[in-house]
C-alpha cells in the first residue's frame, strides 16, 4: 500500500465546529499537517463527483434533499454547519491537495455504479496518489475487473443489518467475489478471530479511531477523527 506512516485523517481534519469534515479547509489542514487524507464522494443527479459523507444533506446542510437526486447547481452554494465552506467537487479537493498527499477515497453506494466508477477514474487520470474503497463489493468487483491496476479495498462494518451480507461475509463469500487488495474495517472487527487473521495476511486500514490507546498494533493504518487534536 503507498501510504507513508499508519495515520489517515478521517474526512479530513475537522472538528464539525470550525472547520467541516469534508470541507477544502479540512483537506487544506490535512495537507499542513501532512496527513493522508480520506474522503467520501458519491455523484449528484448531473453527474458531478461531490466529497460528502451522507446520502441527505439534511446534517451538514439542513437541506433535506438526497445528494445523489439533486443537480449540482441546486447544492453548490449550501453551506457546511454554521460555517462558510460548501460542498466541494472532487476536481477541485484534486486541484488543492495537487498529488502532494495519498487520496484514500470511498465511493458511497450508488444505483449508478459504472458511471460512477468511471468517471472517477477519468476525473483522477493525472492524480497517481490514492486508493479507492466501497462497502459495496459491486463496486470492488467493477473496478478490479475493468481497472486492474487499481488498488482497491472492500470496506467492512460490524454493524449491518444485512442477514445475507452478514452471512456470506462469515463464509469468506464477499471476499472472493471481488478480491479487494486491501480491508477497510470498524475497529470493533480486530477482536473476531477471523479479521484479525486476516489482517496479517492483506493490508488493512482500521476505522475510526477517536484516541490514540485505540493504536494497537503499528503494522495497522489507522483512519482517525480528531487529528492533530488527540496528540499522535
Amino acid at each position: 500500500m503507498k501510504i507513508n506512516g499508519n495515520i489517515i485523517a478521517h474526512r479530513g481534519v475537522h472538528d464539525n465546529k470550525k472547520t467541516p469534515e469534508n470541507s477544502l479547509e479540512a483537506f487544506q489542514k490535512a495537507i499542513e499537517y501532512n496527513y493522508p487524507i480520506e474522503l467520501d464522494v458519491q455523484l449528484t443527479k448531473d453527474n458531478i463527483l461531490v466529497v460528502f459523507h451522507d446520502f441527505t444533506l439534511t446534517r451538514m446542510t439542513k437541506n433535506t434533499n438526497y445528494i445523489q437526486d439533486t443537480n449540482y447547481q441546486d447544492i453548490k452554494d449550501l453551506k457546511l454547519l454554521n460555517t462558510n465552506e460548501k460542498i466541494p467537487t472532487l476536481k477541485e479537493v484534486l486541484e488543492l491537495v495537487d498529488n502532494k498527499l495519498l487520496i484514500d477515497i470511498e465511493i458511497k453506494n450508488t444505483n449508478k455504479i459504472k458511471e460512477t466508477c468511471d468517471i472517477l477514474i477519468n476525473e483522477l487520470k493525472n492524480y497517481s496518489n490514492y486508493i479507492i474503497k466501497s462497502f459495496n463489493p459491486r463496486i470492488v468487483k467493477y473496478l478490479k475487473t475493468n481497472y486492474k491496476e487499481l488498488e482497491v479495498g472492500l470496506l467492512i462494518t460490524d454493524k449491518s443489518n444485512n442477514f445475507l451480507y452478514n452471512k456470506l461475509l462469515k463464509s469468506n463469500f464477499i471476499l472472493k467475489y471481488c478480491n479487494p487488495d486491501f480491508l477497510a474495517i470498524s475497529k470493533t472487527l480486530l477482536d473476531n478471530k477471523k479479521f484479525r487473521k486476516l489482517s496479517k495476511s492483506i493490508p488493512t486500514l482500521i476505522w475510526t479511531i477517536e484516541d490514540k490507546k485505540e493504536i494497537i498494533d503499528n503494522n495497522l493504518i489507522y483512519i482517525c477523527n480528531n487529528l492533530p487534536y488527540i496528540n499522535f
